[in-house]
């Protein structure tokens, strides 16, 4: 099933972009600015120190989402979240998890000052209530009680994330993105013209095109490699693949398509976030499966492969290192990764004490592997 969204192209990162492809011998090779992931769920406990290797070694910072159990909702809870992703890296790696705030009816503007004084909070990320994993504290009334939150956030420049779905039951879930656009984002902007959006994990045409209309620089949009690489068939070929369930659900061809176009444009509203989101195989396949792909081990050779389909590896450099940091005001990168055209076979499960985690492709060959130097 896989295979028929899988091209056959695999890339290594280097420490260096030198905006060319060498070869060495018969073997391809890319050099880049070592990527960032702009939305990452690392989770907590015993699945925080299973998953935090992989992508600590793979990007060199990450906007981390606060979606725990007990959400993340204080600048306290927030930096004392930090101190636990730290311990546990490996020993070697200079990773930095870059914090975010849940959303709430309740939050106030003295913690968005708080937030912002920390220097290791990055945003606020908005669930509306029930949308997706752990979104039972999210938001109820964006612009009534959450109205003095936003005002402050423009002040401070702090940008807002969003997942950008309705919840409404009568709203089909193929159309949520797109409701939620006409509905709650659209009038935000309009309301809030000076304040930074990401819209998160993009999934259909209608959200390329809302960001595209927006002024540069306040509204982007991240993107993952399963909306990339898949659509809804992937779902149910050859029967129900629960690895496959994310939310936003993967749509149509004609949705994936216009995300590919969008990101291989060299557009700097678009850049890396993987929404990598670690469930046990338990927890996938059950009666209720959870809603989440684990892709941080695979992501990098899988944006690779995108690009080198439509042509334009040449842009990859922008949309995994450049555009991210651009827009938060950050600084790039110095450190270099490479990428290396060698197959590589994506482990069948990564198996821990507590359980299996499946990855996205597990057991499939992919054709270009990150490399460290």
């Amino acid at each position: 099933m896989i295979k028929a969204f899988l091209a056959p192209k695999y890339i290594s990162l280097k420490v260096e972009w030198r905006n060319q492809m060498k070869c060495s011998g018969s073997r391809m090779e890319l050099t880049l600015t070592q990527p960032d992931d702009w939305h990452l769920h690392l989770r907590d406990g015993d699945l925080l120190q299973a998953v935090v290797p992989h992508s600590a070694t793979h990007f060199g910072r990450a906007i981390v989402m606060p979606n725990l159990k007990s959400p993340i909702t204080t600048t306290v809870a927030a930096l004392n979240y930090r101190e636990l992703i730290l311990k546990a890296l490996p020993s070697n790696s200079y990773f930095n998890p870059l914090m975010t705030l849940y959303l709430t009816d309740t939050t106030s503007p003295d913690e968005i000052k708080l937030a912002r004084k920390s220097g290791a909070i990055f945003a606020v990320k908005l669930y509306p209530f029930g949308a997706t994993t752990n979104s039972q504290n999210g938001v109820t009334d964006l612009f009534g009680k959450c109205l003095p939150v936003l005002v402050e956030m423009v002040q401070q420049n702090m940008p807002l994330l969003v997942h950008g779905e309705v919840t409404d039951p009568k709203v089909d879930v193929f159309d949520r993105e797109k409701v939620f656009i006409d509905t709650v984002l659209q009038p935000l902007i309009e309301r809030f013209p000076l304040l930074k959006v990401v819209m998160e994990h993009i999934t259909t045409m209608d959200a390329v095109r809302f960001v595209e209309s927006c002024k540069e620089g306040f509204v982007a949009a991240t993107v993952t490699p399963q909306h990339l690489l898949l659509n809804r068939n992937a779902l149910f070929q050859g029967g129900l693949q629960p690895h496959n369930y994310c939310l936003p659900v993967l749509k149509r061809e004609v949705h994936r398509q216009a995300i590919v176009s969008a990101v291989t444009s060299g557009s700097k509203r678009f850049f890396l976030g993987t929404d990598s989101a670690p469930h046990t195989r338990q927890r996938k396949e059950c009666p209720c499966g959870c809603a989440g792909i684990y892709n941080a081990p695979v992501a990098l050779s899988l944006y690779a492969k995108i690009f080198e389909e439509a042509g334009a590896l040449d842009k990859l450099e922008a949309f995994t290192s450049f555009n991210g940091p651009d827009f938060y005001g950050l600084p790039r990168n110095t450190s270099k990764i490479k990428l290396i055209k060698a197959p590589w076979r994506v482990p069948e499960s990564f198996s821990f004490q507590f359980g299996d985690i499946i990855p996205m492709f597990a057991g499939e060959t992919l054709e270009w592997q990150p490399s460290f130097i």
